[in-house]
């Protein structure tokens, strides 16, 4: 990256020279990527596995706020948030192709930054940056992504393989990213009432990265893997526990039930949301962009992953005429519901 603080304008490279400068800080890492961004079309190669694909769209004021979100994140989210469509059935993402819309606000210098969090995930994951386009935009910043990845045919996990009395599993903690943008959004409107108090997040550290900087579960995958464990259904949460759960039942065509006190709440989350006087366990059945994994597993695989510190049974599934219900702590049953919630920064 240019570490000068001069602003040069993207206008005067011209298309098709700033897509070749900002594709020059990557290199291809997987053997199936035959021909990356320096054609009209990339060319991929695989052998007996199967071809994922997902796409996603970013626009500026709807998903993010550049007002606290720094441009380096950015590219480093967006790449996380692709990949976690391909790691929630299983897959291991490879390749992604980039699209970005952006107004003459947008130096050259900053759309470097934006790349330079793209490539720092990209390498972190080995993903490969197979295609970049760029255009203007009138107003703000959208970006567009589409992924690629692979699974083999006994590894693919869809949403519909849940069965009654499989244990329901939940990967990480919850809730922690949306907490995290609740601070960012408070102290936003602080300091817009008052610009000359600086915002004080020490202490916040966990919840700000969790939303900012969101790290896929590609371990989680692998550490299955390594025991021998295949899920019968799963789903990233990316749209909140509730949303995931209520689409694998529905596609399953199964009831559950999962117990609150099971719910994996970090303490950070937890206090955060006290002191904000919202209920921790609403944040984590609904905040979303936690981009962790919920799946089932059969009873047989209990043993295998009841050590594993990234894992945390959560419930089982029941029939479908049984419902979806939730457990409270004060040993209350109500039904799951799933609230609705739309990732961005305007919620």
């Amino acid at each position: 990256m240019l570490e000068n603080s001069s602003r040069s304008e993207a206008v005067d490279f011209g298309k098709e020279s700033l897509i070749k400068h900002l594709g020059e800080f990557f290199k291809l890492h997987n053997p199936s990527s035959l021909s990356g961004i320096e054609n009209d079309a990339s060319v991929l190669s695989f052998e007996n596995q199967l071809v994922l694909t997902a796409s996603q769209l970013f626009m500026e004021h709807v998903h993010f706020d550049l007002g606290y979100f720094p441009l380096r994140h950015l590219g480093f989210k967006i790449v996380a948030a692709a990949a976690s469509d391909i790691i929630g059935m299983n897959g291991k993402p490879s390749q992604i192709r980039i699209n970005i819309a952006a107004s003459n606000r947008f130096s050259v210098e900053s759309l470097e930054e934006f790349i330079s969090g793209v490539r720092y995930c990209c390498e972190r994951y080995q993903i490969d940056l197979i295609g970049l386009d760029m255009t203007t935009s009138a107003t703000g910043l959208t970006i567009a992504t589409s992924i690629t990845g692979t699974a083999t045919a006994d590894h693919l996990v869809k949403r519909d393989g849940a069965k009654e009395s499989e244990i329901i599993c939940v990967s990480g903690d919850l809730g922690a990213a949306y907490t995290g943008l609740l601070l960012l959004e408070r102290e936003k409107r602080v300091f817009e009432v008052n610009p000359n108090q600086q915002p004080d997040l020490s202490g916040y550290e966990y919840i700000l990265e969790r939303e900012l900087k969101p790290e896929p579960r590609l371990d989680v995958i692998q550490e299955l893997a390594e025991k021998g464990v295949v899920p019968t259904a799963m789903m990233n949460v990316k749209d909140g526990l509730a949303n995931s759960l209520l689409h694998i039942c529905r596609n399953s065509k199964v009831g559950c039930t999962i117990y609150e006190e099971k719910l994996p709440i970090d303490t950070i989350t937890f206090e955060t949301l006290k002191e904000l006087k919202i209920v921790a366990t609403t944040i984590a059945l609904n905040g979303g962009e936690d981009y962790e994994l919920v799946f089932t597993i059969k009873q047989d695989d209990y043993e295998k992953v009841k050590n594993l510190k990234s894992i945390s049974v959560i419930g089982y599934i029941t029939t479908e005429t049984a419902g979806k219900n939730l457990i409270t702590n004060d040993n209350c049953q109500i039904e799951l519901k799933a609230q609705g919630f739309q990732p961005g920064a305007q919620n």
